[in-house]
């Protein structure tokens, strides 16, 4: 029996590894959900497309598979844009089915008539259209092929009069999935170990290539008695049960990451591509190892790179280096990790009055957390308590905006985890400005059934952006945030909801909230002027500050720079 293209597309994608596809039915889309309504792909439809890419992308990072998105012409497919560039940035693989006007009115100004490949061609791995009916499943099967070997998001434009056609036979075009092991030479390795057994003072910094690497990482950094620093992307990969881990340096880090590579003569970043270059070391031998060859020394100079699977490498690295015994580094890192967690935890309690602070509320709901939760959060504040105050478990896992740094992705990021694994507790830590992008969405978590339990952080303000503002001496403007009940609100939509604006009431309130079996939402209003403090303080931010402080007095704000500062000296 003959098959329609709409059917060889799906049917591809599903041999492909697809089980759930993330969108928002319509006109030149209908013959392709109706051969997915035919499959056995889970078809979740999301209110808006962004919210779809978004999940998709939890989905793919979570389950190491392919994820599916599928919109109709014009508005449709553009909407998915910001979801799923934060997905390609992710390297999550994703296909995304953008369906198309009939072909006969493309390049006319034909109403709702999008050039999609324009539009996707630099934030995927793969942008072709359709042309006719035979193209189908082999171009369907280099998109899928393209976006799990590549790892990112692969756009496949499917004009309506294509989908519908009958497809001819075709050869058997599929998709290889494979595992190559791929590590540096034995020069290289040769090299590299030589290098760092004439270091003194060692450091290892690890990003998200360290997936699947933990043990063998802190068995180098035992023989090498280095204390190891991680990217935030690598948290879920390197902080647990890791004697040598000093926490993450960057904006977001601790004084124990910064001050572990700054203060080395010898690093070694493995599967790492962090970008702020005023965190690396002036003075060290780099040694880069990374499976994309074009990462090499593009963030800072290097001495030594070489193109890798970390665990591949370092297994065979490991039996090269000379162990050590002088501990002298590593327990010096160590005192600052100490001395920065004692200070990050001064804030980790109840405030004055009752208040909540942010990284207290954070605190609380890890607490209580099955070891097993998906966190997500939204880029901001959230994300930063999140990093800080969420211990890696070994099985929990992180899912947050870092590369793209886009607001609005926790609540649908959730979704797709949920999709993903329903028995698995997800946590989404929004921000009110976040939640308040996506609001619609929560009406997914009724009609999919998906139990997300949303916390947000609500602190009347685009707080993030409020303390940029401050740091460059600048009065905050345009930051205020006039919200309604979120609790409330999450009630009206179907959501198990309740509001928190006492410390003393938040424990039992936590506790409720994750024990309810169905989508569940926390309004907690918590402390304004909590502030992200950097590992390191610049005379610039101080002077920045100071003159927000004068400005704020002058203008009749001075209650607000008071609060300002004994947020920064408590």
């Amino acid at each position: 029996m003959s098959r329609t293209v709409a059917e060889v597309i799906v049917n591809t994608l599903e041999q492909a590894g697809v089980n759930r596809c993330y969108g928002v039915p319509g006109d030149t889309l209908n013959h392709v959900t109706d051969a997915i309504r035919r499959s056995k792909i889970r078809f979740i439809h999301v209110r808006h497309e962004e919210a779809g890419g978004f999940a998709a992308g939890a989905d793919s990072m979570l389950t190491n598979e392919l994820a599916m998105c599928a919109g109709s012409c014009g508005p449709g497919s553009l909407h998915f844009i910001n979801g799923l560039l934060e997905s390609h940035r992710n390297r999550a693989p994703v296909v995304l089915i953008a369906s198309q006007i009939v072909r006969d009115e493309i390049g006319f100004d034909f109403p709702q008539e999008v050039d999609f490949k324009a539009v996707y061609s630099s934030c995927s791995v793969f942008c072709e259209e359709i042309r006719t009916p035979a193209q189908a499943q082999r171009k369907t099967a280099m998109a899928a092929q393209a976006a799990l070997a590549k790892k990112g998001v692969a756009v496949l434009i499917v004009p309506a009069d294509v989908s519908q056609a009958k497809a001819p036979d075709s050869p058997p075009f599929t998709v290889q999935r494979t595992q190559p092991v791929i590590r540096p030479s034995d020069a290289e390795l040769d090299r590299i170990a030589d290098a760092l057994n004439k270091g003194k003072r060692i450091a290892v910094y690890g990003g998200s290539g360290c997936s699947g690497a933990h043990d063998l990482v802190v068995a180098l950094a035992g023989k090498l008695r280095a204390p190891v620093a991680h990217t935030s992307r690598a948290k879920d990969f390197l902080e647990h049960a890791n004697p040598f881990d000093v926490g993450m340096t960057g904006v977001f880090g601790s004084e124990g990451g910064y001050h572990t590579l700054t203060s080395c003569d010898t690093l070694l970043l493995l599967g790492c591509d962090f970008a702020w270059r005023q965190f690396y070391p002036d003075d060290a031998t780099i040694i880069q190892i990374d499976i994309d060859g074009a990462h090499l020394g593009r963030r800072h100079p290097i001495g030594i790179g070489a193109v890798g699977d970390v665990a591949a490498t370092l297994e065979a690295l490991l039996p090269r280096i000379n162990e050590r015994t002088g501990d002298e580094f590593l327990n010096e890192c160590l005192a600052h990790r100490r001395k920065a967690a004692e200070s990050q935890e001064k804030h980790a309690t109840i405030g004055k009055g009752g208040a909540i602070h942010p990284q207290y509320l954070v605190e609380t709901v890890a607490r209580h957390a099955a070891p097993d939760a998906v966190f997500t959060a939204d880029g901001g504040s959230p994300m930063v308590w999140c990093l800080r105050h969420v211990p890696s478990t070994g099985s929990n896992r992180t899912i947050i905006s870092l590369t793209h740094g886009t607001m609005a992705n926790a609540m649908p990021q959730a979704l797709g985890a949920k999709a993903a694994y329903p028995d698995r507790q997800v946590i989404a830590l929004s921000g009110d400005g976040g939640i308040a992008m996506m609001l619609g969405d929560l009406l997914t978590a009724i009609q999919e059934k998906l139990s997300i339990k949303v916390c947000i952080v609500d602190n009347g303000s685009l707080g993030f952006v409020e303390l940029e503002q401050k740091v460059e001496g600048l009065l905050d403007a345009y930051t205020d945030l006039k919200n309604p009940d979120f609790a409330k609100v999450a009630q009206d939509i179907g959501f198990w909801g309740k509001r928190i604006e006492q410390a003393t009431d938040l424990d039992a309130a936590v506790q409720q909230w994750l024990a309810h079996p169905g989508p569940a939402l926390l309004d907690v209003v918590t402390d304004r002027f909590e502030l992200v403090m950097p590992p390191k303080i610049e005379l610039k931010q101080v002077f920045g500050t100071a003159l927000y402080s004068a400005k704020a007095v002058l203008s009749g704000r001075g209650g607000d720079a008071v609060e300002l500062i004994k947020g920064a000296l408590s």
